[in-house]
């Protein structure tokens, strides 16, 4: 028999050295090739961020990080590839609104992201852009909103499909306003663009990248961004807040691992990435897709993630939007 205190020394140098052993291996990181899962083709603002920051991670850790599109399930097979990947810092996931929105949109998940996903770091929040046909003879969201309820059943409301961050943003702003107009999916922005200047519908709630052109060209008339401040990139167009208080709809992209993955890996990206998002190049580049860097700790980005899944819920739920199977 060992006695209580040679007991707790044995537990304290076991400790001791496991802490060690973590502290190691995180200096050592990586010293393979890292693979980072995007839920999307090539090409789209999501594969672009990516893309852009593993360059630099590549860079700057000397190992190449891979992007590996995994496209499918509303961006589920990417995720659940990483969920079921060894928890050893060598599979990332580029964490996107999909997640956020998925948890309560799908009804048969096999996994939760709060749960099965350790955050590592946030990148940035683009906005969506509140945007009407040049005919619509509203000039801001209030005169949009009395647009709406003096004509019921007549405006119609363009997404790039069921369940995008673009269909439940219109979903917040009816659930908020009270101004209720009918959804019409498209199979992307760019036929529900098309439309849109066509005046087959009346407005959108797109994504900053993909309708900025057709606001700056006045093909396309902005009434308000949907962030809790004003974009650098339209800096006359107002927030929608202004008129809806607590009204905040933004794509949130991160960088996230399997749970269990060792807390010394993930404090070593997380100082990588915020060291990367300070670029002023990045950063500069970043603002060009419509949000600036957001540094901060893991934790930090965690809270971020629970809050936009909570947050998505509601809209989902109130909205009665059917599930998918």
């Amino acid at each position: 028999m060992i006695s209580r205190r040679t007991a707790i020394c044995l537990t304290a140098i076991g400790l001791s050295m496991t802490a060690s052993i973590g502290t190691a291996v995180a200096a050592d990181y990586p010293t393979r090739p890292v693979k980072w899962v995007v839920g999307y083709p090539p090409g789209g603002a999501t594969d672009i961020i990516a893309r852009l920051l593993g360059q630099r991670l590549s860079e700057r850790l000397g190992q190449q990080f891979v992007i590996e599109n995994k496209p499918g399930a509303g961006n589920n097979i990417a995720t659940e590839s990483v969920i079921n990947a060894e928890p050893d810092g060598y599979t990332l996931l580029l964490v996107n609104p999909a997640n956020y929105i998925n948890a309560s949109l799908y009804a048969n998940l096999k996994f939760n992201v709060v749960r099965d996903i350790a955050p590592v770091a946030a990148f940035n929040r683009v906005p969506n852009v509140m945007t009407v046909n040049n005919n619509v003879p509203a000039k801001t969201v209030a005169e949009f909103i009395a647009y709406v309820k003096a004509n019921p059943g007549k405006v119609n409301l363009a997404s790039s499909g069921n369940g995008t961050s673009v269909h439940l943003s219109g979903e917040m702003f009816m659930m908020m306003s009270g101004a209720k107009m009918q959804h019409v999916p498209y199979r992307g922005a760019a036929p529900a663009i098309t439309d849109l200047l066509g005046g087959q519908v009346q407005v959108i709630f797109d994504n900053m990248p993909s309708i900025l052109q057709h606001i700056r060209a006045g093909s396309l008339r902005a009434l308000a961004v949907t962030s809790t401040v004003r974009s650098g990139l339209l800096p006359d167009v107002p927030v929608l807040a202004d008129t809806i208080p607590g009204y905040e709809a933004s794509a949130l992209f991160g960088m996230g691992v399997p749970k269990n993955t060792p807390k010394e890996i993930i404090e070593k990206l997380n100082k990588e990435v915020n060291a990367v998002l300070a670029e002023p190049a990045i950063k500069a580049k970043l603002i060009d897709l419509g949000g600036e860097p957001l540094i901060g700790p893991p934790d930090a980005f965690g809270k971020m993630i629970v809050e936009e899944t909570e947050k998505w819920k509601k809209v989902i739920d109130s909205a009665n939007i059917e599930k998918v199977q």
